[in-house]
């Protein structure tokens, strides 16, 4: 087999997978939840639900975190995934990952709930500013808040934990950021910089104020009676995402080195396409320009065709917008051959992870390619007539699955995506 792809580059391989959603704690309970068709949205029992709009989610309700914020919960979500991953690959020893750390991390400020205590504790009265409450934290005995929430504290701290290499990287591209994550290792690798990659994807902020905001911009289900039904992608009658919280983990090699050292070899990640797209802070461009140039992008960067592709894990969110958005990108790249071509969202039954949604989804794919099987579009009972896919509807489907095209589109125009193989094209 060669040694370099077809542009004459490393081979990147994936050696270690590990993943944490509302369905499970772990790849092969997650695996086994997906395939079967089982949702993981429920009410939200976490926090007071009273006076939301949208009341359910897929929370990972048996973490405990101490306090109960976003950049905690991440934290436990991502060692939970690392730890997976990084043993599973047998790489290094513990604390000692001999290469460098790419962490997606959702956007990290302070919530209501330490907002609240600081003002309480300060004593001051009338309007109190963010600068005031920063200040407040950075002293006395709110100064450790004041560290949990200084953005790259989360992968500061597993970093530390699994002994990366060099300053760790954490990034934010909204809704694609799991995939640049991963498309930063893939880079990294190439360019020789290091010979492995711990790259993570994490989000725990399903919070009222998260919930507030996404409301206030009518992104989200409100159909709230219904938990389980609430997310339809593709559906003619979906009305928004629902949020969910997990973490996944891909542990990248050289894959000389990889094999040198007798590793086993999951798959190759062999094509990355991003394209940013300055056209709204939320919207996608409507003519899907930078959604197809993001496709063909990683479909060139990977020396395949779509002819090459058997199966598209869909970024596929249930907003009325994006997915049409997404049925129109892929149409277009794939012509006639989209009708041979599966494509569905595991977003139908964990809802929306947000930072960590393509890293879950790039682990997910391998998991296709691995089993043979393709993991359903649950929830569609009312097909929308102006997107002719098949969305591999509510069962999952055995099928031979060697090349994956995953898709990542975020707000603000955020497009990322990764072609995954079982074999090296060369």
């Amino acid at each position: 087999m060669a040694n370099t792809d077809k542009h004459g580059r490393t081979l990147v391989a994936v050696t270690g997978i590990g993943m944490v959603t509302a369905l499970g704690q772990g790849k092969d309970d997650n695996w086994a939840a997906l395939t079967s068709g089982r949702s993981g949205i429920h009410r939200i029992t976490r926090f007071p639900i009273d006076g939301l709009r949208t009341t359910i989610a897929g929370t990972v309700d048996y973490l405990r975190p101490t306090p109960s914020c976003a950049p905690v919960i991440s934290e436990q979500l991502a060692d939970m995934a690392a730890e997976e991953a990084v043993s599973q690959s047998g790489i290094g020893s513990k604390g000692d990952f001999p290469g460098a750390l790419f962490m997606a991390v959702p956007p990290v400020e302070m919530e209501w709930p330490q907002r609240e205590a600081l003002a309480k504790a300060s004593g001051q009265t009338g309007d109190i500013t963010y600068t005031d409450l920063l200040k407040g934290a950075a002293t006395g005995q709110f100064k450790s808040w004041h560290e949990l929430f200084i953005f790259g504290t989360v992968a500061d701290n597993i970093a530390e934990k699994y002994g990366t290499k060099g300053s760790p990287i954490s990034l934010s591209t909204a809704c694609s950021s799991g995939a640049t994550a991963i498309q930063l290792g893939v880079e990294a690798i190439r360019r020789g910089d290091t010979d492995a990659a711990l790259c993570i994807g994490t989000d725990g902020s399903v919070t009222p104020e998260s919930l507030i905001r996404f409301s206030l911009l009518s992104a989200l289900s409100t159909q709230n009676d219904d938990p389980e039904k609430a997310s339809k992608p593709f559906s003619k009658n979906r009305d928004g995402f629902v949020m969910g919280e997990g973490a996944a983990a891909l542990v990248l090699e050289n894959a000389d080195k990889a094999k040198a050292r007798g590793a086993k070899i999951l798959g190759y990640i062999i094509g990355c396409g991003e394209k940013g797209d300055g056209f709204h802070r939320t919207r996608s461009s409507p003519d899907g320009t930078p959604i197809i140039a993001a496709i063909n992008d990683a479909l060139q960067d990977a020396g395949v065709t779509p002819q090459q592709i058997d199966y598209i894990n869909a970024h596929g969110t249930s907003t009325p917008e994006n997915d049409k958005m997404e049925a129109l990108g892929c149409m277009t790249v794939f012509g006639d051959h989209m009708q041979n071509v599966p494509i569905s969202s595991n977003k139908s039954m964990i809802g929306h992870t947000l930072t960590a949604a393509g890293a879950v989804e790039a682990a997910t794919s391998l998991l296709t390619i691995l089993s043979g099987r393709i993991p359903p579009t649950i929830n569609y009972e009312n097909p929308d007539p102006t997107i002719p896919l098949d969305v591999v509807p509510n069962v999952a489907r055995d099928a031979q699955v060697t090349c994956v095209l995953s898709n990542s589109f975020g707000f603000g125009g955020q497009n990322t995506c990764l072609v995954i193989s079982a074999e090296p094209v060369v």
